[in-house]
């Protein structure tokens, strides 16, 4: 582990994973954390972690963004002593709220909603990250077909707030930098001792707009919607199967009564006239 960024999401963690990238690192962000390490994770926010737990989970990375990582920064900088720290942060806090608030407001996407139902995959990844977000936020999105979605935005605040002071308190001075991405990639690689890279400074997730490019090209959401085209496969001949069972039920009671009717109606003509 060379670089453990502190900074909470919605303070660049997207662009700073890119920018990470473009200089060479393997950089784990929430999704590759979610992949690879979920049970991990899971283990460490019921149950609790040791700092083996972090030295095993992180000794083929390079970096790690957003949460979970970014919360656990000093448990992590504890397996990794030699590791520098990025506490990315916004202009002030209300700037990190209204960005916060449109990723909320982006997360509430009818296909997202329609992804989480249908597939597998996208179902449990849901399901760890509202872990995660309950663990370091200490409340839960909570998205909607029919309405906003809503997320408690007093205690985010709080946790911001919390955050930050507990980094900039506690990380070691020559080994932290205070990053703000607008500043570009001189500060980020002066403090890494790297070379500027020849291509512009990255720009990611720009009002939520992760979500949008989660849906076109990563990789889980390809997964997820050929698990979609699976299970709406599935429901059609379920459906069709039941509809098939039902018309026969159907019809055969309805020819069962249809004669037991007219031998009714034989018997009692017969027994009358003959």
């Amino acid at each position: 582990m060379k670089v453990i960024c502190a900074g909470l999401s919605k303070t660049g963690t997207k662009t700073l994973q890119a920018a990470l990238k473009e200089i060479g690192y393997n950089v784990y962000d929430h999704l590759e954390n979610c992949l690879y390490l979920n049970k991990e994770w899971t283990k460490i926010i019921t149950e609790g972690g040791t700092t083996e737990d972090f030295r095993r989970m992180f000794e083929n990375v390079d970096a790690v963004t957003d949460i979970p990582g970014c919360y656990f920064w000093d448990e992590i900088h504890k397996a990794f002593p030699e590791a520098k720290i990025i506490l990315t942060m916004r202009d002030d806090e209300d700037t990190w709220a209204r960005s916060m608030y449109n990723q909320v407001a982006a997360a509430n996407n009818p296909q997202i909603q329609i992804l989480y139902m249908l597939s597998p995959t996208l179902k449990q990844a849901r399901a760890w990250s509202d872990k995660v977000v309950m663990a370091v936020f200490g409340t839960k999105l909570k998205e909607s077909f029919f309405g906003p979605a809503t997320f408690n935005m007093l205690l985010a605040r709080m946790t911001y707030r919390r955050h930050n002071a507990h980094v900039l308190q506690n990380a070691p001075k020559d080994k932290l930098l205070i990053y703000n991405i607008k500043e570009g990639w001189e500060p980020l690689c002066k403090f890494l001792e790297v070379d500027v890279p020849s291509v512009p400074f990255p720009c990611k997730n720009v009002r939520g707009k992760v979500v949008e490019d989660f849906l076109k090209e990563d990789p889980l959401a390809i997964r997820a919607k050929k698990e979609m085209l699976v299970s709406i496969t599935l429901l059609a001949l379920l459906f069709s199967f039941g509809a098939y069972k039902f018309s026969r039920s159907w019809s055969s009671k309805w020819f069962f009564n249809t004669s037991s009717s007219v031998w009714h109606s034989f018997s009692s003509f017969r027994n009358k006239f003959c």
